[in-house]
């Protein structure tokens, strides 16, 4: 499967989904929202897979929304960006997410282990999108950010979960609350990044290739069972992700929050 968003390709039981927007550095718009869940969707039925490698091409990994979003929001767009409100598209056939969650989450419901290949930028949905995978190999640059609170809204792509299960809570609220952005090495030191290499998809493939050496019964096995640790009430976590943001968005300080960084000055909140 290749759109013009994302391209897949499947060698001797490892897939390489590549994220493929390299001139916008793999910014989120609707259209790049569709593709990777759909890719993700499409490899649940892909025999003999044994891993997936997730990476995006050029600069950088995923710098998050595409600005075009934000610009509906300033514009009067509601409180959704292409669905029915709440977030990000309407929700999936199965209940649980909507498709900016879905992207995320799709990795967590495939059988066999995602490694994110991150360089350059993991921003906001793109973080999250990291965020999704098993494992993240990333370059010791690569800038990360929990960003949404720079933009007056709140993480509504899994991350709450993901991000409460990798960190101490402390540290979560802390990312969470300021948006700042850190490097990669310091993702490293609190737990977000797995491991660090100056060559993420190099590395990244190169452990797809050693797990899919492996017993597939087995590694299967290990996914499902650290899968009731990592994701217990996701339902009803994902839930709350989507009503929160869904009252934040289009509100006078989100509004603000957005233009004051489209017009490099500093917020008047109320």
């Amino acid at each position: 499967m290749t759109s013009d968003r994302v391209s897949v390709s499947v060698e001797s039981g490892v897939a390489h989904v590549r994220l493929d927007r390299p001139d916008k550095r793999n910014a989120l718009d609707l259209a790049m929202f569709r593709a990777i869940a759909a890719a993700g969707e499409s490899l649940k039925a892909e025999p003999g897979l044994r891993a997936v490698v997730l990476s995006g091409n050029g600069a950088s990994f995923c710098v998050g929304l595409d600005f075009g979003a934000f610009e509906q929001m300033v514009g009067g767009g509601g409180a959704s960006i292409g669905g029915d409100g709440g977030g990000i598209g309407d929700l999936t056939a199965s209940g649980i997410t909507h498709l900016g969650q879905q992207i995320c989450w799709v990795w967590q419901e495939l059988e066999v282990p995602v490694i994110a290949a991150v360089q350059g930028h993991a921003l906001g949905g793109g973080l999250q999108l990291a965020l999704g995978a098993d494992i993240r190999i990333a370059h010791p640059d690569a800038r990360l950010s929990v960003r949404e609170v720079h933009w007056g809204l709140t993480p509504d792509m899994t991350g709450t979960l993901i991000l409460a299960r990798l960190v101490r809570p402390d540290v979560a609220k802390e990312l969470c609350f300021t948006a700042r952005v850190l490097d990669a090495r310091e993702g490293h030191e609190l737990g977000l990044v797995t491991r660090l290499s100056d060559d993420p998809l190099a590395a990244a493939t190169e452990l797809a290739e050693e797990i899919a050496g492996r017993s597939p019964d087995a590694v299967r096995g290990v996914k499902r069972l650290f899968a009731g640790l990592t994701t217990a009430g996701h339902a009803e976590q994902f839930a709350l992700e989507r009503r929160t943001i869904g009252a934040l968005i289009g509100t006078p300080n989100q509004v603000e929050a957005i233009a004051a960084n489209f017009e490099s000055r500093g917020p008047s909140f109320t």
